[in-house]
């Protein structure tokens, strides 16, 4: 049987009742009606004068209204908005505004305000980062060639491992749809801190010049490096002399071993994707993604954000946009 709530009529019943000296049970026979809905209904309504059914009509009627109300208020939805049209998660909101602003919302109560203003015709499910299923990749592990003079990530110092300091790195290419152009991704493991420049060619040339283009105003913030085994890669060395730093190589097809760097390659898709034409990204598109994956929080880093750790500034949120 469905539970309806007792109506006015009832509660002037169950006053009558009790009066002629019917107990609980009785009355809930009468009124056909569990027992304990009766007797919930007694102790939660009743006042000083004992139970009157106007007086249990009106706190009925003030608890119904009070659980409408909203838990979380309008503007801290606007927030969740504006901080979801940033690109974050919502874990990383849900993380923030807890921590930031003392609102608790869920990020799975995120999800659902999502999936509600997509219903609605709204494009805030844009701004999620699309997960794909990686494919198991079959074959031989020796297509790819040897690079001249590589330091297998075995010899890389232990302390690497344990991202206690700042200043190793590790390195990855993405490539443009049809192979055209490409953007050369350095992500630091400590403070995820991230650093990325297109490139005409694929060419070791090219991704020299770009890595040691973007941290040599660092310089002094970068212990090792480690890639795959890539070609691009060929001219490690001289990355390795100009800036005074150990270049290590991950094991063939171990991308585990860069499992920071792997993960930072799909935050990038999501602004530029495989089906994006990388001759027409812009610098100013380049340095708005950095800004963007630079400024978001992360969980690992207790809420705070790369820029933050690596740089040790504390950048303002725009929650309005």
């Amino acid at each position: 049987m469905r539970y309806t709530q007792l109506t006015q009529e009832e509660r002037y019943q169950i006053s009558v009742l009790m009066k002629a000296g019917h107990n609980q049970t009785e009355i809930a026979m009468i009124l056909g009606r569990n027992k304990s809905t009766i007797s919930r209904e007694i102790n939660r309504n009743k006042g000083l004068r004992g139970y009157r059914p106007q007086q249990a009509q009106r706190l009925s009627d003030e608890r119904r209204q009070a659980r409408r109300q909203p838990r979380i208020s309008d503007t801290a939805w606007s927030d969740v908005k504006n901080l979801l049209k940033q690109d974050w998660s919502p874990e990383q909101i849900s993380l923030w505004l807890d921590s930031e602003c003392g609102v608790s919302i869920s990020h799975e109560w995120i999800y659902q305000y999502i999936l509600q203003d997509k219903a609605c015709g709204g494009n805030l499910y844009y701004h999620l980062r699309c997960q794909k299923q990686r494919r198991k990749r079959y074959g031989s592990y020796s297509r790819r060639g040897q690079l001249i003079d590589r330091i297998s990530i075995d010899e890389r110092p232990a302390v690497v491992d344990l991202r206690s300091r700042i200043g190793d790195w590790e390195l990855d290419t993405i490539i443009g749809k049809g192979h055209r152009q490409a953007i050369v991704s350095l992500t630091e493991r400590k403070s995820r801190y991230t650093l990325i420049q297109k490139v005409k060619r694929k060419t070791a040339q090219c991704v020299s010049d770009a890595i040691i283009n973007l941290l040599a105003p660092v310089s002094d913030q970068v212990h090792t490096l480690t890639s795959d085994n890539g070609k691009e890669f060929a001219d490690h060395k001289n990355i390795a002399d100009k800036l005074s730093a150990k270049f290590y190589f991950a094991h063939p097809y171990a991308s585990w071993e860069r499992g920071l760097n792997e993960n930072t390659n799909g935050l990038i898709r999501q602004y530029f994707p495989k089906s994006r034409d990388f001759t027409t990204i812009t610098q100013k598109e380049i340095k708005q993604v950095m800004n963007k994956l630079n400024n978001r929080p992360r969980k690992c880093l207790g809420i705070k954000t790369p820029n933050q750790v690596f740089l040790g500034i504390n950048p303002p949120v725009a929650l309005a946009s």
